[in-house]
């Protein structure tokens, strides 16, 4: 393989397209003086994104309201989306819906202490269990240096599930109550959404570490001031990705299998097939952990309350509603023929072998770049995780754009089959309500909005090599559609 500043030379060039290394092997990663100014352009603020302060507002005051207007419409009301039949019916339906806030959705003691347990105790272990050290992609912030992720996710894991299934069995904490507390679990995740957002947001404004800021309050607030804030040896922003949202809802899908089986004697192959979809997701973050830290949202993307309320309340409450639509009806109304059963679960597999492996084959050719040839083994490792002798374009940066496995015909290949995923996660209860859709249609929203906002970055950021690029990898999503 050519050196990095040979390889740099040759980005300069009119006829570049691909570059294969001649072997499996990887110079590192060599940021030239073109990729630093233009780094140093995209960590300052330049345009307001969101709409602006107004529309951070509105997405801030209005997120919330949308949880709890769409809770209530599945737990009492059949999932219909009801609504004030008339002008005069307004008022008595606004106190119906804030009446089942304050009842059934109040913060309540269960509810902090479950919520708020689970938190420090994912802390606590993320803490004190042992983990792989995995070194992140350059911050151009930081002058470029690379920090060190304790990636214990896996081990905090099957930790978090055996204390789970002790604690349930011996009827210390039922596992049942937590869909039962649904509504009030998640106000508390809102003030937990709210808080740490605030917290974090004037901890980096008085200690001088705050960056990439508009000097608007409600905007920065909304997108965060702290890049990489860190409690000890816990990187917090890599944690709250991995440990909050996946194990509320891999164990809101458990505690409406064990309502279901309490009240039925036994549990559908619905309810199964979404512990084995929330499963996939869970287990999929804490065995690949170490890719992470070679993700944008890693060494990019700021913790603030666009990323910090998701994490701890958007994600796990508003992505499981075929999950409580379940859990409080009657399992004659979504059952599907066995030809039904084995489409949807074909469906969920395919999607998630296709997004495990593209995730895995960028972060691996990411690795490649910073000289890292070895591999973490964790379970399961599926064929085709790393591209074997991976084309590329070299950049004028210093970075390489990957144009190798499913990276060769889609420029969001994982993106793709999540979606389909998110799709199938509603489609478990067929037409019973449109409610659990609402994952995929508001997944699909924000992953075309988070395209632009990535491809505006990366259009600024590697100029004229992103067009040659686009020209290699010419559909932003589907093949041959879009």
């Amino acid at each position: 393989m050519a050196s990095a500043s040979s390889s740099t030379s040759y980005a300069a060039t009119d006829d570049l397209r691909q570059r294969k290394p001649a072997n499996g092997n990887a110079t590192k990663l060599v940021i030239t003086e073109a990729g630093r100014e233009a780094d140093r352009r995209l960590d300052t603020h330049e345009s307001y994104e969101f709409g602006g302060p107004w529309g951070v507002v509105a997405i801030m005051t209005g997120f919330p309201i949308l949880m709890y207007y769409l809770w209530i419409c599945l737990w009492f009301y059949d999932g219909a989306l009801v609504h004030p039949s008339s002008v005069e019916d307004v008022k008595p339906f606004l106190t119906r819906m804030i009446g089942h806030v304050a009842k059934d959705a109040s913060p309540n003691a269960y509810a902090w202490k479950v919520y708020a347990g689970n938190f420090f105790f994912q802390l606590f272990i993320a803490w004190v269990l042992p983990g792989y050290k995995q070194e992140g992609l350059p911050v151009p912030s930081l002058n470029y240096k690379t920090l060190t992720y304790n990636c214990n996710a896996l081990s905090c894991l099957y930790t978090t599930l055996v204390t789970s299934a002790a604690l349930h069995y011996f009827h210390v904490f039922r596992l049942t109550e937590i869909i039962d507390n649904y509504g009030h679990l998640m106000s508390v995740s809102m003030i937990f959404g709210f808080g740490v957002s605030l917290i974090t947001y004037l901890y980096a404004v008085l200690t001088g570490t705050a960056a990439r800021m508009s000097g608007n309050f409600f905007y920065d607030y909304f997108m965060g001031a702290c890049l990489n804030p860190r409690l000890g040896s816990i990187d917090l922003k890599m944690w709250a990705e991995v440990r909050i949202p996946w194990v509320i809802v891999f164990f809101l899908s458990v505690s409406g299998a064990c309502k279901q089986y309490e009240t039925y004697g036994y549990v559908t192959p619905n309810m199964a097939f979404m512990i084995l979809a929330t499963g996939f997701y869970i287990n999929a973050c804490a065995k690949g952990e170490e890719c992470i830290p070679q993700t944008w949202d890693m060494f990019h993307e700021k913790w603030g309350f666009m990323v910090i309320f998701w994490n701890f309340s958007g994600v796990p409450f508003s992505y499981v509603y075929s999950v409580v639509y379940m859990a409080s009806h009657d399992p004659s109304s979504y059952r599907f023929s066995t030809a039904g059963y084995v489409f949807i679960y074909t469906v969920l597999c395919t999607a998630y072998y296709i997004w495990d492996t593209a995730m895995s084959q960028k972060s691996r050719f990411k690795m490649q770049t910073q000289g890292i040839t070895e591999f973490r083994k964790t379970f399961p490792q599926l064929p085709g995780c790393i591209v074997e002798n991976p084309t590329y374009i070299q950049t004028a940066h210093g970075n390489r754009l990957l144009t190798s496995g499913w990276w060769a015909y889609s420029r969001k290949p994982n993106y793709v089959a999540d979606w389909i995923m998110s799709l199938t996660w509603g489609a478990i209860i067929g037409t019973c309500t449109i409610i659990p859709y609402f994952y995929s249609v508001f997944f699909i929203t924000v992953l075309i909005h988070r395209c632009t906002r990535d491809f505006e970055r990366c259009s600024i950021k590697y100029g004229k090599d992103w067009e040659r690029y686009c020209e290699v990898v010419k559909w932003k999503f589907i093949p041959g559609v879009y």
